[in-house]
């Protein structure tokens, strides 16, 4: 098994698959444009993508009942943020 790092993850999806793009920013903070150098990507059916995210959102919610509630970074678009 390889680990990766990524501070960076975009999602797409079609009918038959969903597609997480995985990667790292050297930039934190930044009003420029940022280049990401994605690093891995994970192709899933539907059925295991809506696992994931119920298990993602298990884990979070048990993270935030330990330490705090975690804030979404300013530059979220709005529709990610819902």
């Amino acid at each position: 098994m390889v680990s990766t790092y990524a501070n960076v993850c975009n999602v797409a999806s079609t009918k038959e698959e969903v597609t997480l793009l995985f990667g790292t920013s050297q930039v934190w903070r930044s009003q420029q444009e940022v280049t990401v150098q994605l690093s891995n990507r994970m192709i899933l059916n539907p059925h295991a993508a809506k696992r994931l995210s119920v298990l993602l959102t298990n884990v979070i919610a048990q993270y935030e009942q330990r330490f705090g509630e975690l804030a979404l970074m300013d530059n979220v678009p709005e529709a990610v943020k819902q």
